[in-house]
C-alpha cells in the first residue's frame, strides 16, 4: 500500500472484536499506577478527569498519587530538547516518581507518551527511563492515535483519510529538521533510530489478526509493536499487557495518545457539553474580555487553521517577527506585549511567531531557534496573563502548549478536564489562572481551530 490506496486491505479486514472500556477498567484492580512521561501536552486529548503535573517535586508527585486515578502525566516537554538534557530529565522524573511511590506504598509503571508522527527522542527515553525502574522485558510501542487517523495496520505505520492510507514516512512529519526519519514499518524504524542498536529482527509484532482473533498472547521481543485500527484493538492489546504483567513481565511503553485512554480503562468520550465547558470558562471566573490564541505551530494545517479562524471571526491578529527576535530586538516584544494588551478587552486575539520557518544548519542549531523563538513567544504570554486575565488561553502546537503551561502559566498542577474536539484538543483547568487548550500543530481539519475558539467564546460569555 502506498499514498492514497489501502481501501481493500481496510475492507478485508476481520471484524474487531468487542472490547469493552469497563472490561478494561476491572482488570486494572490491583494493577500498579502509570505514570506518563508526556514529551509534550498533547498527549492528554484522549483522556478526562486525570491530574496532569507541569513539576516534578516530590509534594507535587505526592500530590498526583494521592488523587487515586489510574494514571497521571508529568509534562517533560523532551521534545524541546536535546538528547542529554532530555535523558537526564526523564531520569530525574523517574527517580522522583519512585521515590514518591515507595513512600506511598504504591507501584507505578512508566509509559513515555510520544508523538503519534513518530518524532521525537527514540529509544533515548525508554532507555533513560530503564537507566532507574530497571531494564524491562520489552518495550510496547504503540503510536496509534485512532482519533486523528494515525493508525497501525501489518507493522506499519499509516495516516488514514476516510480510506485512504498514506505510509508516515511520506508524509510532511517524516521531514521534520530534528526528527526526522525514513521508514514506516515500525521494525524498520526501530533499527533507523536505534542506530542499528536494536535490530529489525529483535522487534515482534503483534498483527490485526491476532488481536481480532484473540485471546492475545503477547511475543517475545525487545520492542513489541502493536497494531491498531481502532481503540478495541487497543483495548484487546492491553488486557493481554495487564496478563502478562500478573505473571511478571516488566515492560516501559512508548505510545501515542490513544493507547493511554486504553490502557487506563477509558472509552470514547463525546467532547465536553456546553454546560461542561461553561462552568470551566465561564464569567465567573474573574476574567476580562476574550481569549488569547497562541500560536507557534508551523506546519501547513495550522496556517490553514489560523486562515480559517480569521475568515470566520473579527479578531486581532499580534505577530512576533522570528528574524527580529533572533536579532535581539527586545523593544519588538515590547511593542507587541502592548498590541495584545490594548487588544483582548475588544476581541479575541491571536498572538503567533511569523510564518516563515527558520531552521538552522543542523538539529542542534534548529532546536536553539526554536527554544528561543518559544522563549520569546511564553515570555510575552506570560507578561500577557499576568497583567490581564483573558477568558482562556488556546496554546497552537506541542512544544508551544508546554511553554505556554510552565512558563507563561505557571500551571504546576491542573486536571484534564476532556476535549473540545472528538478525542482531540484537551482543556485542562489549572489549580490557578485561566484555562488552557491544549491544541496540537499537526490534527484537526482547516475549520478546528475556528470551532474551538466558537465554543470557548461562547462558553467565556455564559
Amino acid at each position: 500500500m502506498r499514498r492514497g490506496t489501502g481501501g481493500d486491505r481496510l475492507t478485508a479486514l476481520p471484524p474487531a472484536r468487542r472490547v469493552p472500556a469497563e472490561q478494561v477498567a476491572d482488570a486494572l484492580a490491583g494493577t500498579p499506577t502509570v505514570v506518563v512521561l508526556d514529551d509534550d501536552p498533547t498527549g492528554t486529548q484522549t483522556v478526562r478527569d486525570l491530574p496532569v503535573l507541569t513539576r516534578w517535586s516530590a509534594d507535587d508527585v505526592d500530590w498526583a498519587l494521592a488523587q487515586g486515578t489510574p494514571a497521571f502525566f508529568v509534562l517533560t516537554n523532551t521534545r524541546s530538547l536535546g538528547p542529554a538534557d532530555a535523558a537526564a530529565r526523564n531520569r530525574e522524573v523517574v527517580r522522583t516518581c519512585l521515590g514518591a511511590a515507595r513512600r506511598c506504598g504504591v507501584e507505578v509503571v512508566f509509559a513515555s507518551r510520544g508523538d503519534s508522527t513518530l518524532r521525537g527522542h527514540f529509544p533515548l527515553e525508554t532507555d533513560a527511563i530503564a537507566e532507574e525502574a530497571g531494564a524491562p522485558d520489552a518495550v510496547v510501542l504503540a503510536p496509534a492515535y485512532t482519533d486523528a487517523g494515525r493508525i497501525t495496520l501489518d507493522g506499519v505505520h499509516w495516516l488514514r483519510d476516510g480510506d485512504e492510507l498514506t505510509p508516515v514516512a511520506e508524509s510532511e512529519f517524516a521531514a521534520d529538521a530534528t526528527f526526522g526519519y525514513r521508514a514506516s514499518r515500525l521494525a524498520d524504524w526501530v533499527a533507523e533510530k536505534s542506530g542499528g542498536a536494536i535490530p529489525a529482527a529483535d522487534v515482534a509484532e503483534v498483527g490485526i489478526e491476532s488481536l481480532r482473533a484473540g485471546p492475545v498472547v503477547l511475543p517475545r521481543g525487545r520492542v513489541i509493536v502493536l497494531d491498531a485500527v481502532v481503540d478495541d484493538d487497543l483495548r484487546a492489546a492491553v488486557l493481554a499487557v495487564l496478563a502478562a504483567e500478573r505473571e511478571g513481565a516488566r515492560f516501559v511503553y512508548r505510545v501515542g495518545p490513544s493507547f493511554v485512554r486504553a490502557r487506563v480503562g477509558q472509552g470514547e468520550q463525546p467532547p465536553l457539553s456546553d454546560p461542561e465547558l461553561a462552568g470551566a470558562v465561564g464569567t465567573g471566573h474573574g476574567h476580562i474580555g476574550h481569549g488569547l490564541v497562541v500560536v507557534g505551530s508551523h506546519v501547513g494545517r495550522t496556517s490553514r487553521q489560523l486562515d480559517r479562524l480569521a475568515a470566520r471571526r473579527d479578531l486581532a491578529r499580534v505577530e512576533i517577527d522570528v528574524p527580529t527576535v533572533l536579532d535581539g530586538g527586545s523593544r519588538h516584544l515590547e511593542d507587541t506585549v502592548a498590541a495584545v494588551e490594548a487588544s483582548l478587552g475588544q476581541r479575541t486575539t491571536v498572538l503567533s511567531t511569523s510564518r516563515t520557518l527558520v531552521t538552522g544548519r543542523d538539529e542542534a542549531e534548529s532546536l536553539e531557534i526554536a527554544r528561543r523563538v518559544s522563549a520569546a513567544l511564553t515570555g510575552v504570554t506570560r507578561r500577557v496573563v499576568a497583567g490581564y486575565a483573558p477568558a482562556y488561553v488556546l496554546a497552537k502546537g506541542g512544544i508551544t502548549s508546554s511553554d505556554v503551561a510552565t512558563e507563561a502559566l505557571a500551571a504546576d498542577r491542573a486536571w484534564v478536564r476532556g476535549s473540545l474536539l472528538p478525542g482531540i484538543v484537551s482543556l485542562w483547568a489549572p489549580t490557578s489562572g485561566p484555562p488552557l487548550a491544549v491544541f496540537p500543530g499537526n490534527v484537526g481539519d482547516d475549520d478546528a481551530v475556528a470551532d474551538v475558539v466558537d465554543r470557548l467564546e461562547e462558553a467565556a460569555c455564559a
